[in-house]
């Protein structure tokens, strides 16, 4: 039997104090991402994304962060997976950001639009061919049969592409999350983290406060 309580992690490395942090939110997540980036992490671009349905009824995955602008994080999928469908529902989402090398983790919360399509396009040009093919091949979230009949699709669509640029498909394209508030955590040792969170005031300024761990 798995002895899953005694696993414990003892956080040492840093500590996150108010007067330290950039009062621009995004500034702030820029310079940690960098530093994850520096510290070697592991896909340091991947989320966890939290959507939910009008039911309420949750769902989380991981998604890559492929862009931030002066209004948001950029990510990019099926509109017609299940995040897709959630989101054409209820345009609201939650993204969390774990750096456990740098014992770190942030959290950004807010409403998402659609990225216009010449945006998605040119972000669909600059990927690998074969992950082009696959986003016509696979009917993300759907139930197929087996594997086999998604590697055929994919053959199929290489030789009818075959010497020609592979469009993106209208079902496809990009989202952005615009923060109402973000959260940066700092581990520390006894359980006795940091956490910081900025949120938005009634005149679009942003407001930092600090949170019991």
């Amino acid at each position: 039997m798995l002895n899953i309580n005694k696993l414990r992690k003892d956080y040492q490395l840093e500590s996150l104090h108010k007067s330290k942090l950039n009062p621009d939110p995004f500034l702030q997540f820029k310079t940690w991402f960098k530093e994850a980036i520096e510290a070697a992490v592991l896909e340091p671009n991947a989320m966890c994304l939290a959507t939910a349905n009008l039911k309420g009824e949750p769902s989380c995955r991981m998604v890559l962060l492929k862009g931030i602008d002066e209004r948001g994080f950029c990510f990019y999928t099926n509109y017609e997976s299940k995040k897709g469908q959630d989101l054409a529902e209820n345009p609201k989402a939650c993204a969390t950001f774990f750096w456990k090398e740098l014992e770190r983790q942030v959290i950004i919360a807010g409403s998402v639009e659609k990225l216009d399509q010449e945006q998605s396009r040119q972000y669909f040009a600059s990927r690998p061919r074969g992950s082009q093919l696959a986003v016509w091949a696979s009917p993300q979230s759907r139930t197929i049969p087996n594997r086999v009949e998604l590697e055929q699709e994919y053959q199929r669509l290489e030789k009818k592409f075959e010497g020609l640029e592979v469009t993106m498909p209208n079902y496809w394209g990009g989202y952005r999350i615009m923060p109402q508030a973000f959260e940066f955590w700092q581990g520390r040792p006894n359980r006795l983290h940091d956490r910081l969170r900025y949120f938005r005031e009634g005149g679009g300024h942003w407001l930092i406060e600090r949170l019991a761990p």
